[in-house]
């Protein structure tokens, strides 16, 4: 009977062996429907028809973003499958299009869907489904609701902060102005306009003087900017998406009115609002931003605005770089692509929602220097700060500090 020697290499083999096959078991892929080994398939609604199709370039910048991830080798190993539908900026077509993407497409979840009434057509939906509604486009302050609606996030400032920081801007600049406000009639305008109501505080009863609501069907807003002109208005403030804040800036322009000009951010963008209307009839134009323009002389060596440009230059040679929606299209995906690498293995929804809950502190390439993204369990706003700026010349110059848009900030 011969006996065999304790060999303590072999007992310590067998343990790293156990402890190889527990952990991988501990460590196991976890997939929602949309998720698998070599997928993830990620659903998208935009306006690429109607009144706000100006809008439809950022779904296409984002579907070349993504193309871009996919061929340097996707998100840990997997590809991005983006399915991108129009909706014409229709609320109960982003119904149908959400149901697609749910049902039938079974995405895993919808991203960075544009519009406020798009949006809010869908978030009861989605909540009960309990798919990720995430980083919507549009600045709604809705969106921010965790306790209600904790399958809905929002990625840009909201539109309230954006109003607040405006009237902060005319108690200082012009105390006793006139204001003449156009809006457009849905919970976007109103929100900007709720904000600006706010942040002018008791002051607002005396200085707004006239409003005028817009819907997007109409075809122009003429005679609102002449009515807001006729009542005396020294103050307009413009609430509009970029076809109709071009327009906006033509009229006051073509009526010789010389007001101080306000104009929302979603309706700043150089390339494809402030060119069309003129650039004549822009300056002294008056918004605010949380990005960097890759016009202004000040970024040409920003190393964020060079990778920008040799992502379009390699994957969207077509694309208007003056048109800030490519920007934001660019950067939103980024944002999107931050929270997919932070889930890992675990591409369950729960987990994306988590991940997206747990931003802390990244700068954007795009973003303006300071201005960060930060989310939590109880805080579903990830930018909340702005900076002012002027139209002067051919682009929009920075000035001032940045300025926290938090609500009552």
């Amino acid at each position: 009977m011969s006996v065999k020697k304790f060999n303590p290499m072999l007992l310590l083999a067998t343990v790293a062996a156990f402890a190889a096959t527990s952990g991988s078991a501990l460590a196991q892929k976890k997939y929602d429907t949309g998720a698998n080994d070599t997928e993830i398939k990620i659903g998208s609604i935009m306006p690429y028809s109607g009144p706000a199709s100006a809008y439809g370039i950022i779904g296409k910048t984002q579907a070349a973003y993504f193309n871009k991830i996919n061929a340097e080798g996707g998100i840990n190993g997997r590809k991005i499958n983006f399915i991108s539908y129009d909706d014409g900026y229709s609320p109960p077509k982003a119904v149908e299009q959400a149901r697609k993407l749910v049902e039938s497409d079974e995405v895993l979840l919808i991203f960075n869907s544009l519009g406020t009434p798009s949006n809010t057509a869908i978030q009861k939906y989605m909540n009960a489904k309990k798919v990720p509604q995430l980083f919507v486009a549009t600045g709604a302050t809705k969106w921010n609701d965790p306790k209600n609606f904790p399958w809905t996030m929002g990625w840009q400032p909201n539109y309230q902060s954006e109003g607040v920081i405006y009237a902060k801007y005319l108690m200082k600049e012009k105390p006793n102005g006139k204001i003449g406000i156009l809006y457009q009639n849905d919970d976007f305008g109103k929100d900007v306009l709720k904000g600006l109501k706010d942040g002018l505080g008791a002051k607002g009863a005396s200085m707004i003087i006239a409003e005028e609501p817009y819907e997007t069907s109409v075809p122009t807003i003429d005679s609102q900017v002449v009515a807001l002109k006729s009542k005396g208005a020294d103050v307009f403030v413009s609430i509009t998406t970029p076809k109709f804040g071009a327009q906006s800036i033509k009229k006051v322009a073509e009526l010789g009115w010389k007001p101080l000009f306000i104009l929302n951010n979603v309706a700043s963008s150089t390339g494809s609002v402030i060119k069309p209307a003129g650039f004549d009839n822009a300056q002294g134009v008056i918004s605010a931003t949380y990005g960097k323009d890759p016009t202004d002389p000040q970024w040409k060596d920003d190393p964020g605005v060079k990778n920008f440009d040799a992502f379009l230059a390699k994957y969207f040679p077509e694309a208007n770089r003056a048109d800030s929606s490519v920007a934001y299209g660019y950067s939103s995906a980024q944002t999107m692509v931050h929270v997919l690498k932070a889930c890992g293995d675990n591409l369950t929804r729960e987990n994306v929602m988590k991940q997206a809950a747990s931003i802390k502190g990244v700068q954007q390439e795009m973003g303006l220097p300071g201005i960060t993204l930060n989310t939590s369990a109880t805080d579903f706003a990830p930018i909340e700060q702005l900076q002012m700026m002027k139209f002067t010349g051919e682009r929009w110059q920075l000035f001032g500090p940045i300025i926290s848009g938090e609500i009552g900030g």
